[in-house]
């Protein structure tokens, strides 16, 4: 099998080539987006003696509820009826309530950094609305958090919300990595059932 493929690595790689580029094409046809992070630390206000260890994995339970909010309904309407918000909402509208849920939780991402009462927000849009975007998402996390986690909690922003220097979505070289791997594999697998069929082995 290895004298095979030796034999036929020109055309396998170029193959893998060909499929790269492919998946560099496809993913062109998708909507550029940027990303935007921002952190936001969550503090226990819990005065009753409680150690920190305890109070730091109580903020982490926090965090991971929070994480889940964010991708409800309910915090969506929040951040769509903010004040004077510079986003586009655009994208959201004349969609159904099944697809503007599942954009929005496409769009805005939330994710507990352990250890360190941290909570990672991450927002995905056009590099001219991103900014914007982050900076309301990242404001309703801190201003209406207590809603949904309890009064005894404190949420600050630390990390005001960065944007990214390259694309975000698609991830054009992921894409083109593995459209070489595919087509590598996929050839190859093609060259060494060819040979053998032909060769009667």
């Amino acid at each position: 099998m290895f004298e095979i493929l030796q034999r036929n690595f020109k055309l396998i790689f170029t193959w893998g080539i060909l499929v790269a580029v492919l998946s560099a094409g496809i993913s062109l046809l998708f909507p550029w987006k940027y990303s935007a992070e921002s952190q936001v630390l969550i503090i226990s206000r819990d005065r009753s003696g409680v150690d920190p260890y305890t109070q730091s994995k109580s903020a982490e339970r926090i965090g991971d509820n929070l994480t889940q909010v964010m991708q409800t309904a309910d915090f969506m309407q929040k951040v769509l009826d903010t004040p004077n918000a510079a986003f586009d909402k655009s994208r959201w509208q004349n969609l159904t309530d099944r697809k503007m849920r599942k954009q929005w939780q496409q769009d805005v991402v939330g994710q507990m950094q352990y250890g360190s009462s941290l909570m990672n927000i991450t927002v995905y849009s056009t590099k001219d609305d991103v900014l914007a975007l982050a900076n309301t998402v990242t404001d309703a996390v801190v201003t209406h958090g207590w809603e949904y986690v309890g009064g005894d909690v404190a949420l600050k922003t630390v990390s005001s919300p960065l944007v990214s220097r390259f694309i975000a979505k698609p991830n054009i070289i992921l894409n083109v990595i593995l459209g070489f791997l595919a087509g590598i594999i996929l050839s190859a697998a093609w060259v060494i059932k060819y040979q053998r069929h032909l060769f009667g082995r």
